[in-house]
């Protein structure tokens, strides 16, 4: 648990085994100051699910325009960093869903917007709100987790093989998609509809990201030994082609260089830790 003088807490809450390919983990962040603390939360490509309880937090698009968070609020599979705001006496609690975790809750219910939407709204039903109001007779963040657990069974479809079979690739050398497409005599189309449908990005996509996740991985360990940075490493271990590549990948997740990301790190808050 993070804690700023007794004022803001913000901590990780993991699931059990049970749930472990369903949800990566649930993130808890209180604010308890006199002042309104803003966040920058790194492009995770997971769905994510947050509750909200106390003052309204405030969740700043791609628009440039505040939203408030209600009760419920399901944002697409992040693919951009976005700020959000906890004014004080505010409280959140993030569910992330792994892999195909969102597709086996909604079903094939497209995001493809990424826009902001009340949960309720995907399923034409107040199941969510009614879980809301559970949720708030119950301080505490691990018996919140631990009812949400409990109420999401009764929703998850069986996942489909084919999606297991994505999740599951370990041919680090072979193309997924062609790969499966062969094994399961379909064509590579019909596999490449299938991974977006079911996880919401393509290969490429998530190829790309998880370049670029290294890379923060390795400046994250710079700034923690105080050491001086050495771009060319990152990008030689990376898979960079050059310094302008990795930049330009900062600057599409982040609209941040790799050196003001290093700056400002502090105030960025990374899913994947």
């Amino acid at each position: 648990m993070k804690q700023n003088g007794e004022t803001y807490n913000n901590f990780r809450i993991a699931v059990p085994t049970e749930f472990k390919n369903i949800f990566s983990h649930f993130y808890c962040a209180e604010n308890k100051s006199n002042e309104t603390i803003t966040k920058t939360l790194l492009p995770s490509y997971q769905t994510i699910f947050i509750f909200n309880f106390g003052t309204k937090a405030l969740f700043n698009s791609k628009q440039n325009t505040q939203i408030e968070m209600d009760k419920c609020l399901v944002l697409g599979t992040i693919r951009k960093a976005f700020q959000y705001s906890l004014p004080p006496q505010s409280k959140i609690l993030v569910a992330n869903f792994k892999d195909d975790a969102f597709y086996r809750f909604f079903g094939n219910i497209s995001l493809a917007n990424h826009s902001p939407i009340h949960p309720d709204e995907l399923l034409d039903e107040n199941c969510f709100t009614s879980l809301w109001y559970e949720l708030e007779k119950n301080d505490n963040a691990e018996g919140q987790v631990n009812y949400i657990l409990e109420f999401c069974k009764s929703y998850l479809q069986p996942r489909d093989k084919i999606a297991e079979q994505l999740i599951n690739f370990k041919g680090q050398s072979l193309n997924p998609i062609k790969a499966i497409a062969i094994d399961n005599e379909q064509t590579k189309r019909n596999i490449q509809i299938k991974q977006k449908k079911y996880f919401g990005y393509s290969v490429k996509e998530i190829n790309r990201y998880k370049r670029f996740l290294k890379a923060i991985e390795y400046i994250e360990n710079i700034a923690s030994k105080a050491s001086k940075e050495d771009w060319f490493t990152i990008i030689n271990n990376c898979g960079y082609y050059d310094q302008s590549q990795l930049i330009k990948d900062f600057k599409h997740y982040l609209n941040l260089s790799p050196t003001k990301y290093l700056k400002f790190q502090q105030d960025i808050c990374n899913p994947i830790h």
